[in-house]
């Protein structure tokens, strides 16, 4: 995961969950800016560890406050036919499972460079630019605005 978060009490660069592994303080870390990426394939999790982890993740989120769009990373699975966290994962925002913390997500697949659904989001939020200029029209992603 970046270092996108800084520990209120030592400064250094910390993970968004967990204690910091400097100081080992529980409080919750600073954002450095207003996008986090969060990677809930790491490790190979099972469908409902994931989806318990990218729950975790928003309620965090909520907790540091500032943070107003998340880049998810879920994979495309490795068969190449799409995996089934990123399934779960859409489903789960399809059937309005995190409506009170997203108010909008787009797919990877439909943030190519040039797509309008791109030109949509970087319009309002400039700022993304620079996240998404790389994972654009990847399938393995999806990103959220949080309301």
């Amino acid at each position: 995961m970046p270092a996108n978060n800084e520990c209120p009490v030592c400064g250094n660069a910390r993970p968004l969950l967990g204690i910091c592994p400097f100081c080992e303080t529980s409080e919750p870390p600073t954002a450095l800016n207003d996008v986090t990426t969060i990677n809930i394939e790491r490790g190979k999790p099972t469908i409902d560890d994931a989806l318990d982890r990218l729950t975790q993740y928003l309620r965090a989120l909520e907790d540091i406050g500032g943070i107003k769009a998340v880049i998810v990373i879920h994979g495309y699975g490795s068969s190449g036919k799409g995996g089934g966290i990123r399934t779960a994962v859409r489903q789960a925002l399809d059937h309005a499972f995190y409506a009170d913390r997203v108010s909008e997500y787009y797919f990877g697949e439909d943030l190519g460079v040039g797509s309008s659904a791109y030109h949509s989001v970087i319009k309002r939020r400039p700022n993304l630019k620079d996240h998404l200029r790389l994972k654009a029209g990847n399938p393995g992603m999806t990103l959220l605005l949080l309301g």
